[in-house]
């Protein structure tokens, strides 16, 4: 077994990661879907995150297979990642908060959807995503190996440009001139600079 200090604080945002997905997830909607772009492709994109956030660290932390991969850090680097996972985690948990019964896993929308440009949605437009790519910079601090310290970095990047401009043209058959004025005024994981 591989376990670390910073191994072990990354289980741990792991696990509150997991418990976060549970929570939301049982008390999302259910039933018939309006629209839904949910197929084989992007399944196998939420497959390959749940690999890089979780499937190939437990690798490293359970297996000398991946030994091979370690490198020397310092040890303030995994400070900083124990930070940036936390505050990946709390734009996690409100990006969920924030999108409440419009929430689903895959590219779906409910009868009802509603676009919500409240609360972490009123500056960028995809801060789930933005969430993740913090999450994974926080593993690729706190785990020092070039194969699972790196992997959800790879898959998020991956799911962010393959899912994403399916999701706008969604939106956009879905809304319509709304969405469009709410991508003007916004980023999409980054807000958007104003200009005074």
């Amino acid at each position: 077994m591989n376990l670390q200090p910073s191994h072990l604080a990354f289980a741990a945002g792991t696990v509150a990661y997991m418990v976060i997905r549970a929570m939301f997830q049982r008390h999302g909607a259910s039933g018939a879907k309006a629209h839904s772009r949910a197929d084989a492709r992007d399944r196998l994109l939420i497959v390959t995150v749940g690999l890089g956030q979780i499937g190939l660290p437990a690798v490293l932390m359970l297996t000398p297979w991946l030994d091979a991969a370690h490198y020397a850090r310092p040890e303030a680097l995994a400070w900083v990642g124990a930070v940036v996972m936390a505050a990946g985690l709390w734009l996690f948990w409100r990006s969920h908060a924030d999108l409440g019964a419009s929430w689903s896993v895959t590219l779906e929308l409910n009868p009802n959807h509603r676009l919500v440009t409240q609360g972490v949605y009123r500056r960028i437009r995809h801060p789930m995503y933005a969430s993740f790519f913090a999450m994974a910079i926080g593993q690729a601090l706190l785990l020092n190996n070039w194969i699972a310290g790196g992997a959800a970095l790879l898959a998020v990047g991956l799911l962010y440009a393959v899912r994403t401009p399916r999701e706008e043209r969604m939106m956009l058959e879905s809304f319509g001139d709304e969405y469009r004025t709410y991508m003007r005024r916004t980023g999409g994981i980054l807000p958007r600079a104003t200009t005074s």
